[in-house]
């Protein structure tokens, strides 16, 4: 079969080549998917220009965790799908386990669920890593509670426009930061109650505005930096901040001065750890989106410039430069 894959580090156009590989042999809880779609996430370019090192799967290493396709083959312990099965997962590409770029890929069966069956293959690859994100921080780990005010940092990212969904979906009150008009515009068809324009709004002045100078029930921060910094000033006592991007040094003082519950979400810790129950859990999620996304409630917000497989470098570049106005899929052409 043809994979696309990398042997060393480095820029896009620099490191993937296509390759020959047999087709993957499964094992008795694994499927065999024959590929249809992927997305690009953050960790991909990251892993492949050798940011995350320790990330990289064994080279020729096939990158990136969003899948969908087709079930071509299942092992005998397998149950849950059959051969013609529409799925989609996030299943590797990280740590020794290979990922979606190739014509096929194996995966733990506990990883996937059935697609939605209103969507596309291409529109069902942009979900996984960033759905089950959003889906852990907001449903899971914030307790929100219908009529709360949630701040959104990054209200139109991969993880934040899922974000602003779910929280709608528990009746939340929402406040997403953009910034500019175009990107409040989506914000708001994506069910945000207000926007917030974080390069002109002060972290006091949006405060004082919107929740009379106590502070948003929960923050989630899909940025970081100082993003993460200016959540805890943001939430209010005994409120919670949610992030996804915890790797600086900061003053952690507001933490304990205001008794806030604090979490990190890491979304392929079940993956990296081969964590059987965890991996349950993602599969359990991705079927509850399955039904937000057919009942309308819920759908990925996708860039207009689409790509092939054979486009992989492209692609790459596009999303490091960042002017992308949602999730980059590319398909098997």
């Amino acid at each position: 079969m043809k994979a696309i894959a990398i042997n060393s580090f480095g820029a896009a156009d620099k490191v993937f080549k296509t390759i020959e590989l047999p087709q993957p042999e499964i094992n008795d809880e694994e499927v065999l998917i024959n590929v249809k779609a992927t997305s690009i996430n953050p960790i991909d370019y990251k892993i492949r220009s050798g940011f995350l090192p320790h990330l990289v799967p064994s080279f020729p290493a096939i990158l990136h965790g969003d899948v969908s396709g087709i079930v071509a083959k299942v092992g005998p312990n397998v149950t849950a799908f059959q051969v013609g099965d529409r799925v989609y997962g996030c299943i590797g590409g990280v740590a020794g386990i290979n990922g979606a770029l190739a014509e096929y890929t194996k995966a733990d069966y506990r990883l996937l669920a059935k697609m939605p069956d209103n969507l596309d293959f291409a529109a069902a690859a942009a979900i996984p890593l960033a759905g089950i994100t959003a889906y852990e921080a907001i449903l899971q780990r914030a307790n929100l509670q219908p009529g709360q005010k949630i701040l959104v940092y990054g209200g139109v990212g991969g993880v934040g426009h899922f974000a602003i969904q779910f929280a709608k979906v528990l009746g939340a009150q929402v406040y997403a930061t953009v910034s500019n008009e175009q990107q409040a515009a989506v914000a708001n068809e994506l069910g945000a109650d207000y926007t917030i324009n974080y390069e002109r709004e002060a972290v006091e002045h949006f405060v004082d505005q919107y929740t009379e100078g106590k502070g948003f029930d929960v923050v989630f921060d899909t940025i970081g930096n100082q993003h993460l910094q200016q959540s805890f000033e943001a939430v209010k006592r005994k409120g919670a901040v949610v992030t996804t991007v915890s790797l600086a040094t900061m003053d952690l003082s507001p933490i304990h001065e205001k008794a806030l519950a604090f979490h990190t979400i890491y979304m392929i810790l079940p993956i990296l750890y081969h964590d059987a129950a965890g991996k349950q859990q993602h599969g359990q999620i991705l079927q509850h989106i399955t039904k937000l996304v057919e009942q309308t409630r819920v759908k990925p917000l996708i860039d207009n410039r689409k790509f092939t497989f054979e486009q992989i470098a492209d692609a790459h570049h596009y999303a490091e430069d960042g002017g992308n106005g949602g999730k980059i899929v590319l398909t098997i052409g």
